[in-house]
């Protein structure tokens, strides 16, 4: 009897050696798959949060299961569940190289329809303010502040150069949203001066002084 209870407990010392064994074995491999992954998510985590935030925050939440599924010594579960996330890390840089590509695209569209415009309406506006600025065409001026017309316009071509120098560096966003700011400045202030900027040639038969 002392025989057979020796030997059932050689047997579970021997079992329990045997699963210790086990987990170390795959102790390593889950280790490395996460770093691996946390490599690959560090290296494509600045691109990834400018372009595609909510697919790096799922990785992330993805990563941080698996830390604690092997901080729970589950290493059998780590290697298993593993290979997707990985497979998510790595589409990471790809799809952020594609928004990128498509909200560049958008950007240089913008600016180009923005930069086709934008100084001929300058220069409209330049002319009705020279109109409105002679003698001959007072009875058009009433409440019309020509010389905050003058100064808003020059703010605006200011503001147009500062695009125009943002647009050369390559930063099309700050280029956009400037050159955007422009546009509505002076839609603005053709208002006050009571012209079309959609029709700009328009503007100085509209203001012919009467007679």
């Amino acid at each position: 009897m002392m025989s057979m209870l020796r030997c059932r407990s050689r047997a579970r010392i021997t079992l329990a050696v045997i699963v210790l064994a086990g987990c170390a074995s795959q102790m390593e491999p889950a280790q490395r798959s996460i770093s691996d992954i946390e490599a690959i998510v560090s290296s494509a985590s600045s691109e990834a949060a400018k372009y595609v935030p909510d697919q790096l925050t799922d990785v992330q939440r993805k990563l941080g299961e698996l830390k604690t599924t092997f901080d729970n010594k589950d290493y059998a579960a780590v290697v298993a569940g593993a290979p997707a996330v990985m497979s998510a890390a790595q589409s990471l840089a790809g799809a952020a190289a594609a928004k990128k590509d498509e909200l560049t695209k958008a950007l240089n569209e913008q600016w180009s329809d923005l930069a086709a415009v934008l100084p001929g309406s300058m220069t409209a506006i330049q002319s009705r303010i020279d109109l409105l600025g002679k003698k001959s065409s007072k009875n058009l001026t009433a409440g019309i502040d020509l010389d905050a017309a003058s100064a808003s316009l020059s703010s605006a071509a200011s503001l147009w150069s500062k695009a125009q120098a943002a647009f050369a560096t390559g930063n099309l966003t700050e280029a956009v949203t400037t050159a955007k700011t422009v546009s509505s400045n002076l839609e603005g202030l053709a208002s006050t001066l009571k012209m079309d900027l959609a029709a700009p040639a328009a503007a100085p038969t509209a203001a012919s002084p009467s007679r």
